[in-house]
């Protein structure tokens, strides 16, 4: 029975950390950036007029949560969503994300031509 809880515990810990690095506006924005496909760092910096630097680190973060995908070509990186973790509904611009016996869903939603942030019923719209 020790371990039982123990395994739940260590769900819950990977839970809150996922919920963590989704907590940052930033990385919600590169986020929904990627679900239109491949990029690299110089393009997610142009069209989210951010610096190197910052892409470069909340890139870093969203890595090592599993959600983002990497590949080198020659000196450029490229991005990805990481298909092992997140999954696209095409039909409602819909993320899923799966995480300790959790399912996450994060839609996009455009108002006014912008990206708005906004959350109802569990779901977060980026």
């Amino acid at each position: 029975m020790v371990q039982d809880h123990g395994a739940a515990v260590d769900q819950v810990g990977d839970v809150v950390g996922l919920l963590r690095t989704l907590s940052d506006p930033t990385r919600l924005r590169i986020l929904s950036v990627l679900q239109d496909g491949e990029h690299s760092v110089t393009a997610l910096c142009e069209q989210l007029q951010l610096a190197q630097p910052t892409v470069s680190h909340h890139l870093g973060r969203l890595r090592s949560a599993r959600l983002v995908a990497n590949r080198r070509d020659g000196k450029q990186v490229f991005y990805s969503l990481n298909g092992e973790m997140v999954a696209e509904s095409k039909g409602d611009s819909a993320l899923s994300i799966a995480a300790g016996g959790l399912e996450l869903r994060i839609r996009r939603t455009i108002t006014n031509g912008e990206n708005r942030e906004a959350g109802t019923n569990g779901e977060a719209r980026v």
